[in-house]
């Protein structure tokens, strides 16, 4: 593959970067490795404790060999900006031109009555929060984060989307986009922003136990937006790990899941590999960018080895083998835990 803009002599290793596909992020100025960073496991909290020296020693390596796209939010952590704040602190040391950065705003703590926020005051005071705690002077992609739990779409569009198109004209931001989980709401707030989002971030929702993402992909395209394709493992479902205990999966899933990883455990088998390597075979090339969490050397390995490699013949069979004798079983009402989370929400904000 022909070298990226975000190439430069003396930091990557250029042989493992001509490896690495990279695709035109919808209509943006960014050009992203097909496989990318999520920072929800650059922090403490969601996906168990983190050792920042790893982490630092691992996202280097990972733009190193061509990596060139992290994203992360002010959510991320035990306290508000810490998955940010650490971002930060593992970038300064590595050429700005080597990465594009996205962050979010709208969700910030994990509890209690300002966990959203879509309001244009409240967004335009995020971005200077953002910008500090990575240093940097802009970001390449602004995100409105988990649009459902606005009471409507109208609210996110008339409050936060609005600010964000005064902080794309001032030069703060390079682009904006829009994510969260239910796919219906996605495509609503695409329409009611009139072809103003440049990208698109759907989580979990083209998984080893759920295609729902199929189905939207070609509404996506129309809208000429960059799609990036997140959560690869489900939110920590699908690995060897034990799921995180917050997970909003049904017991059934659960349950489906960890007989699963059972399977993979007897045979030495990455059921985190094998979760990343069905998500890269999505049939179709709408998908811009892969997202997936790699805090640990070893998460880096081998999810580049299920890009860059494949599978092994064991990997393979035993691949092969969940899909159509475990997988299979997860019944259509299982498949995602669209409105969990939201519901629990609005009845607790509604108790206070």
């Amino acid at each position: 593959m022909p070298l990226p803009p975000t190439f430069v002599t003396g930091f990557h290793y250029e042989d493992q970067v001509k490896r690495m596909e990279y695709r035109q992020l919808g209509g943006t100025h960014m050009i992203v490795s097909k496989l990318s960073i999520g920072g929800g496991t650059l922090c403490n909290g969601l996906f168990g404790d983190l050792n920042f020296d790893e982490a630092r020693e691992t996202v280097h390596e990972a733009f190193k060999r061509g990596i060139n796209y992290i994203d992360t939010a002010p959510f991320y952590g035990i306290f508000v900006g810490e998955s940010e704040t650490n971002v930060g602190r593992i970038l300064k040391d590595i050429p700005r031109q080597a990465y594009y950065i996205a962050t979010k705003t709208c969700r910030y703590d994990r509890t209690g009555p300002n966990r959203f926020d879509f309001s244009y005051e409240r967004t335009i005071l995020s971005i200077n929060e953002s910008l500090s705690r990575l240093g940097v002077d802009y970001i390449d992609l602004y995100q409105l984060h988990d649009v459902e739990f606005a009471d409507n779409i109208d609210e996110v569009i008339n409050g936060a989307f609005r600010a964000c198109l005064e902080l794309k004209k001032s030069g703060k931001i390079r682009a904006i986009g829009i994510n969260g989980y239910p796919l219906k709401v996605l495509q609503e707030g695409l329409i009611k922003g009139e072809g103003k989002f440049d990208t698109v971030l759907t989580y979990a929702r083209y998984l080893m136990t759920d295609d729902s993402l199929l189905e939207y992909l070609p509404f996506f395209e129309d809208q000429k937006v960059g799609v990036i394709n997140a959560a690869l493992t489900g939110c920590g479902l699908l690995t060897n790990r034990a799921t995180p205990t917050w997970h909003s999966a049904s017991k059934e899933l659960k349950a489906i899941v960890d007989e699963a990883s059972r399977i993979c455990c007897e045979n030495n088998v990455e059921l985190g590999k094998l979760a990343t390597y069905h998500c890269l075979h999505i049939p179709n090339n709408t998908v811009a960018t892969f997202l997936v969490g790699m805090e640990k050397m070893e998460y880096l390995n081998h999810n580049m080895s299920a890009y860059l490699d494949g599978l092994t013949d064991k990997e393979a069979g035993i691949y092969e083998l969940l899909m159509k004798t475990v997988f299979i079983r997860v019944r259509d009402e299982h498949k995602h835990w669209e409105g969990v989370e939201v519901n629990n929400y609005r009845l607790q904000r509604n108790k206070q």
